[in-house]
C-alpha cells in the first residue's frame, strides 16, 4: 500500500466530504480549512470569507487501488468547476475550486486534470493549483456531517444527496461496497 494525502476544495466540505468517503480506496476524509493567513479559524470566520482560507476535505487514500487521477475525475465530476469562489448559493473565496498540492507529482496530476476537466468545460475552468498549507481541521459537528445529519437535514437533502448520488451512478465501479446504489 502507497499511503497518499490530497487536500481538495470544491465548495461545501460537507458535499465533498461525503462523495469521497464512498470512494474505493479511501481511507480517511477530514474536513476542515487551508489557504489563508489566520491561524487556528473557525468555522464562522471562514464562513465570513475574511480569512482567506477555503472549506476544504484532506483525503487520505491508497494509490494502489485508486490513483491520484482517478480521485481528481471525481473530484472534478462533482462539482461545478467553472464558478469562481462559489459553488451554488455558497459565495465566496471560502468555496472555490482548489487543489493544494504538495509535490510536483501532485502539481503534474494537478494539471493534467485540469485539462480534461477544460476539455469538458469549453476552456472555462477556474479551478486554481495552490502549494498546501497549514491544515485546520473543522470543528466536531462538521466531521460526518451527511452521516449524522442526511435524512433530517434540508440542505443534504436538496444539496448532498443528488451529488452522492451523481458520484454513485457515474462511477458506480468506484464506489465502496456496502454504500446505496443509484436505481
Amino acid at each position: 500500500m502507497a499511503q497518499q494525502t490530497i487536500i481538495l476544495a470544491n465548495g461545501c466540505f460537507w458535499c465533498s466530504e461525503a462523495v469521497f468517503l464512498d470512494v474505493i480506496g479511501v481511507e480517511s476524509v477530514e474536513s476542515g480549512y487551508t489557504g489563508g493567513d489566520m491561524v487556528n479559524p473557525t468555522y464562522r470566520q471562514v464562513c465570513g470569507g475574511d480569512t482567506g482560507h477555503a472549506e476544504a476535505v484532506k483525503v487520505v487514500f491508497d494509490d494502489e487501488q485508486i490513483s491520484l487521477d482517478d480521485l481528481l475525475d471525481i473530484f472534478f465530476a462533482t462539482h461545478d468547476p467553472t464558478q469562481l469562489n462559489r459553488q451554488g448559493n455558497d459565495i465566496g473565496p471560502q468555496y472555490r475550486s482548489a487543489i493544494f498540492t504538495s509535490d510536483v507529482a501532485q502539481v503534474d496530476a494537478a494539471r493534467r486534470a485540469i485539462a480534461r476537466a477544460n476539455a469538458e468545460h469549453d476552456d472555462k475552468v477556474v479551478t486554481t493549483i495552490e502549494p498546501r498549507g497549514e491544515w485546520y481541521p473543522a470543528e466536531q459537528e462538521h466531521r460526518d456531517y451527511y452521516a449524522r445529519e442526511g435524512s433530517n437535514n434540508p440542505y443534504c437533502m436538496a444539496v448532498i444527496a443528488p451529488k452522492l448520488a451523481k458520484f454513485r451512478k457515474s462511477f458506480a465501479e468506484r464506489v465502496k461496497s456496502g454504500a446505496p446504489q443509484p436505481s
